[in-house]
């Protein structure tokens, strides 16, 4: 829609604005906003990489990231999945912030190698595709999975996913194919899927982080997803935040309710801390 594209098309414009921003407010905000801010800072307790696969012949290149300590002992991984504008800095931060908890975290690529959107016509056009084709989406997601599951530091039993916007799709998509996953986490995600009945195949616990005042998946999105959720005899739970819209994780773009699609600092961190105690459930 034309206020989402508005949204999003704020948050390309922004992105040196809100570099200068961390600059000058480090020294100020609480631990939370730290840990985003820490963008092109080296951290020794973490092993950073690009790590190139492919999806058939189709060449993606996501990002790693995992703790330094304890490097022999393979540990839980957590794939994540890019919101509409691809692999960038945004998913490569919660990614080290993930990391930072102990986990392997993955970045996972679905839009291809060097396919990075500038706008928002064209993250809108490409996140299309996959919508309309979702054996695509869930190849490509299934590519990245497959990989994770082979790295020597990861225990392939304890292997969760997450998404935002775009990427809560992808997540949700992977886990109704039945890949082998303790949990799926999706923050401001889409929840529909032109095959409900899938959700009889999903493996591990459902975490759904939502914005009450989502306007792109609505209040009869939430309900048709939770329909789907009962038949599918799934466990899962639904966070909904109040006063709060689609993306509202995503700390580029303004603070503007009105546009649908705007950053919520309170639910991004309410959201984060609702992650990291569904992650403790379900690796117990």
């Amino acid at each position: 829609s034309l206020r989402f594209k508005k949204a999003l098309e704020a948050r390309v414009k922004h992105n040196l604005s809100r570099f200068l921003a961390i600059i000058l407010v480090t020294a100020f905000v609480p631990a939370f906003a730290k840990t985003k801010s820490t963008s092109g800072k080296i951290d020794k307790n973490l092993k950073e990489q690009t790590f190139s696969y492919k999806q058939g012949d189709v060449d993606l290149e996501g990002f790693l990231a995992y703790p330094t300590a304890n490097a022999k002992k393979k540990k839980p991984a957590v794939i994540i999945v890019h919101d509409w504008m691809g692999v960038g800095d945004y998913v490569k931060q919660r990614a080290k912030m993930v990391a930072q908890l102990g986990y392997v975290a993955f970045a996972a690529d679905i839009y291809g190698k060097d396919v990075h959107p500038s706008t928002s016509d064209e993250a809108s056009k490409l996140a299309t595709t996959y919508k309309n084709d979702r054996k695509l989406m869930r190849d490509r997601i299934r590519a990245a999975y497959d990989e994770v599951v082979k790295l020597p530091q990861v225990d392939p039993k304890k292997i969760i996913v997450m998404g935002y916007c775009f990427g809560g799709t992808v997540a949700l998509e992977l886990a109704r194919s039945g890949a082998d996953l303790k949990g799926t986490i999706t923050f401001h995600g889409g929840l529909s899927t032109p095959h409900p009945e899938d959700a009889k195949n999903i493996k591990g616990k459902v975490l759904v982080l939502h914005g009450a005042d989502d306007p792109y998946a609505n209040t009869q999105e939430r309900i048709a997803f939770e329909d789907e959720m009962r038949k599918g005899n799934v466990d899962w739970q639904m966070i909904v935040y109040g006063n709060t819209v689609h993306s509202f994780t995503l700390w580029d773009l303004p603070q503007d309710n009105s546009t649908g699609a705007a950053y919520n600092p309170e639910s991004d961190k309410r959201s984060w801390v609702a992650m990291q105690t569904f992650i403790k459930e379900v690796l117990e």
